[in-house]
């Protein structure tokens, strides 16, 4: 237990501020739901506002509440949401290198999914809506041991975007076994995207799962083997006790528990494909900061900005006031994108204390936008992959896990 003080009481400070952003989040969707009644301006505006806070920020930000509580921080066969929910049970397992594995599935005729991005989270909504081929669709973000998937592999369906079969893959700590004592490289969770609907327990839009997992598990072991004669598989027999379940997007999932163990090793000499390893072609892009992290960002620099021209215009005591406090919440903005946690902290701190105050006197329309503005800065610095960000390199045994990439 030795070196856990400092990262206890960080976790301690962050789900106080989980708490905190829950109640503003609550409080905003409350007020857009009472600008939302019929004969009111703009109440169809409010109507949709408090749909999309409701979904995506309020009950996201009372799940990842929740799982912080009851959900075990260690390894159970699940992979989790970006909100903490259970995701979806890691059924496959690999041995061999990255590269191995790479030239394995692509020689089977897999696509590397695209990192998620600005421009590919676009795409994917286009290719949704006009039914336009995507094979590099991104695929949502998991965690295992405490990280987001390493990379993933796709192959679309017919050409439709809201079908495909997809699979991500985790790098396994050095020295980790699994429950039983049987140590592998990789492990993986594979699953079929049957259609897109909206998440039972968000209401987000998102992809549905088809149920038999198991049927996706064996799907990506034959396309494999296939094309690769000399991969071979070995079975874990009843890794997990075989149930019914659900995924963190509400949807069943059976499994019969079996864990597959396929070894590719060698395949980068079977197939030299010479294609661009993980660490090369999506390393860079992941270690960017993390979206809520970098829209936290861009409003402190917008408004750090707004006030510089407040100083200019009328250099008063207030106006300077405001631009030394804007000055110091981007300062700790960017100290927390080093990975500095006393900043993080002392960001949220600043952040939450205005959007209290700014959700204080909503009368006018202006000022309620501006106090969603200052919420969502709220709801963005505490989430779960914030947290992540400015812990990784620390002494957390849980951290250090990522560290074997």
């Amino acid at each position: 237990m030795s070196g856990r003080r400092g990262p206890r009481l960080y976790e301690t400070i962050a789900g106080v501020f989980v708490v905190l952003g829950l109640v503003l989040a609550f409080w905003l969707a409350g007020l857009f739901l009472v600008r939302a009644l019929p004969g009111e301006p703009l109440w169809i505006v409010y109507l949709l506002l408090f749909w999309a806070l409701l979904t995506y920020l309020a009950l996201p930000r009372l799940h990842q509440l929740f799982t912080l509580i009851y959900v075990p921080d260690y390894f159970i066969g699940r992979t989790r949401t970006g909100d903490g929910l259970l995701g979806d049970p890691v059924n496959l397992a690999l041995e061999g290198s990255e590269e191995d594995i790479h030239e394995a599935m692509q020689a089977a005729g897999w696509i590397l999914a695209d990192e998620i991005t600005v421009r590919s989270t676009w795409g994917m909504i286009v290719s949704a809506l006009v039914r336009r081929s995507y094979p590099a669709a991104p695929v949502s973000n998991l965690y295992l041991f405490g990280r987001r998937h390493a990379f993933a592999y796709q192959q679309e369906v017919d050409g439709n975007p809201s079908q495909r079969h997809h699979v991500r893959f985790w790098r396994t700590p050095d020295g980790w076994r699994l429950p039983g004592g049987e140590r592998v490289a990789w492990l993986a969770a594979g699953t079929y995207d049957r259609s897109v609907g909206l998440s039972a327990f968000t209401g987000q839009v998102t992809h549905k799962i088809d149920a038999d997992i198991d049927v996706e598990r064996d799907y990506i072991i034959n396309t494999v083997r296939y094309a690769d004669p000399k991969s071979n598989v070995r079975v874990i027999s009843q890794f997990s006790t075989s149930y019914h379940s659900r995924n963190g997007g509400g949807d069943e999932v059976r499994t019969d528990g079996d864990l597959p163990v396929l070894d590719v090793t060698g395949a980068a000499e079977r197939f030299p494909l010479d294609i661009e390893s993980d660490s090369e072609a999506g390393g860079r892009a992941r270690r960017l900061p993390p979206v809520p992290l970098l829209g936290a960002g861009l409003l402190t620099i917008v408004s750090a900005i707004v006030a510089c021209g407040d100083v200019l215009h009328a250099p008063d005591t207030l106006t300077v006031v405001r631009l030394g406090v804007q000055s110091l919440i981007l300062l700790m903005w960017i100290m927390a994108v080093r990975h500095k946690r006393w900043a993080w902290v002392t960001y949220m701190a600043i952040e939450t204390l205005a959007a209290f105050g700014t959700l204080s006197f909503p009368d006018e329309a202006s000022s309620i936008f501006q106090a969603a503005l200052a919420v969502l800065v709220v709801l963005a610095v505490t989430a779960n992959p914030v947290r992540t960000w400015v812990n990784e390199g620390r002494t957390d045994p849980r951290v250090r896990l990522s560290q074997a990439e």
